[in-house]
């Protein structure tokens, strides 16, 4: 099963009221598998950028003048979503974004069908925890040393992580690894069953001989007070 983990940074809390999306970030698993694809972009907003967004992914309006506008390039992020379901943290934020977006340029929106929150799935495993995404990091012991700030790709690939973990992914390991470890013990017991090659030699006589039984006879005589006596 094809999945894409995504993450966004904007410049503030709702497209409603203007704000636009400046990054998306991608990662695209199989199975709950990374494959190692990505995508990630930044987009010229085409208006300034606040101070108190600016602080959390340090993303200037400077830095985003000479990027391209989403209408330019929204083509590769479509191709690379495909109709996959799409995973996100607090994902109605994201897809709110991402939608408003397209509806600025006419395309379709994505359809809220395809939409999996990891914090409504947090919620569930871990009912009254912090949901945060630096919270699950924490919890399930994968590192964050590195973010600094928030990014989409970067957040993205943590967020991927933490997934894995949030749909059992250390108890699918074990399961995995039981279910080897069957197979193995099988193709022992098969190995262990199958007939030797080469060929089939006559059982051997086990009767002892009268010669045999006689020298026994004699053996037996010459034992002074044997405990069976």
């Amino acid at each position: 099963m094809r999945e894409i983990v995504f993450d966004t940074e904007t410049t503030g809390l709702d497209p409603k009221t203007g704000d636009r999306m400046v990054e998306i970030g991608c990662v695209e698993m199989v199975n709950l598998v990374p494959t190692g694809n990505t995508y990630h972009a930044y987009y010229n907003p085409e208006r300034d950028m606040p101070a108190g967004a600016e602080a959390v992914h340090g993303l200037s309006a400077a830095f985003l003048s000479d990027k391209p506008l989403f209408r330019e390039i929204a083509h590769e992020l479509l191709d690379f979503i495909g109709d996959a379901p799409l995973i996100a943290h607090n994902a109605g934020f994201d897809f709110g974004f991402l939608n408003a977006e397209l509806t600025l340029i006419d395309r379709e929106p994505v359809c809220m069908s395809r939409m999996i929150d990891t914090v409504a799935i947090a919620k569930k495993r871990h009912p009254g925890a912090k949901l945060s995404l630096d919270a699950l990091c924490t919890r399930y012991g994968i590192d964050r040393s590195h973010r600094v700030k928030h990014g989409a790709l970067l957040d993205a690939e943590l967020l991927a992580q933490v997934y894995v973990e949030l749909k059992g992914g250390r108890q699918i390991g074990l399961e995995l690894a039981a279910e080897a470890a069957v197979v193995e013990v099988e193709r022992e017991t098969v190995a262990v069953r199958q007939a030797p090659e080469g060929p089939r030699r006559e059982p051997r006589r086990h009767a002892p001989t009268a010669e045999e039984l006689a020298r026994h006879r004699k053996f037996m005589a010459g034992i002074e007070n044997p405990l069976w006596g």
